[in-house]
This record gives structure tokens, C-alpha cells and sequence, in this order.
């Protein structure tokens, strides 16, 4: 199943901390971000919120309180927020963006010997 949904970077910070572990009730996801982040709860619970809204996290009932689960997984989020880019600044190719990294000199010898290696298994489909 494929799912598009919008996030914006602080809402892709609260959802790498579901991503890590879930279910989470909102005080475990308010302790994990206090290490990481400088937001009060409110604004951590405004995150959750629009999440939920956009239909990227689940949350249910438990006693008390709520436990939140993610539906957009990381993999999901990572194809949407690629096909972006590539759309956005490269008209959907991938070439130009490679082009632009080794123009700026931020591709490492690593970085082009894998390049070469994930080329030469796509020849040989």
C-alpha cells in the first residue's frame, strides 16, 4: 500500500521516535524527545495531533491515557519525501542530482564506488 502524506521536519522528528518504538504513550514520546529537542509538551502533543489528523499515526485508548503507533512507515516517508526532491529540483530524474553532488565535491570515493556497484546490478537486470 502506498501513503502520501505531507510531514514537516518536526513532525518526521516525532515519528522517527514511534518508528524506534511503538506503541508509545504521549509521556514516552515527550521523555524521548526532551533528550533530542527543546519543545515543551504542548508542542510535542500539537505534533502528535496533526499527525493523527493527517493519518500518519494511529492512536488508541488505554486507561487513561493514549498510546500512539505509526501508519506511515519510514520507507513510506522516505519514497514521498525522495520523489519530491528528485520532482521539485531535478524535473524527476536522478542523474542531475548525482551530477549536482559531484559538481559540489560531497561524493566520497566510497560514495562512487557504490554508485558504480548499484549501476553495473541495475546493467545486469
Amino acid at each position: 500500500m502506498k501513503m502520501s502524506v505531507s510531514v514537516s521536519e518536526a513532525e518526521s522528528v516525532v515519528l522517527a521516535v514511534l518508528w524506534r518504538s511503538s506503541p508509545m504513550a504521549t509521556e514516552a514520546v515527550v521523555a524521548a524527545l526532551a533528550n533530542q529537542q527543546r519543545w515543551q509538551e504542548s508542542t510535542i502533543k500539537t505534533l502528535l495531533n496533526r499527525l493523527l489528523k493527517k493519518g500518519a499515526i494511529h492512536a488508541r485508548k488505554v486507561g487513561r491515557r493514549f498510546v500512539y503507533s505509526p501508519l506511515l512507515t519510514r520507507e513510506q516517508w522516505l519514497s514521498s519525501e525522495s520523489e519530491g526532491l528528485l520532482d521539485r529540483l531535478f524535473g524527476g530524474r536522478v542523474a542531475p542530482l548525482v551530477a549536482h553532488f559531484s559538481r559540489q565535491r560531497k561524493l566520497s570515493k566510497k560514495d562512487i564506488a557504490d554508485l558504480k556497484t548499484l549501476i553495473e546490478g541495475l546493467d545486469s537486470d
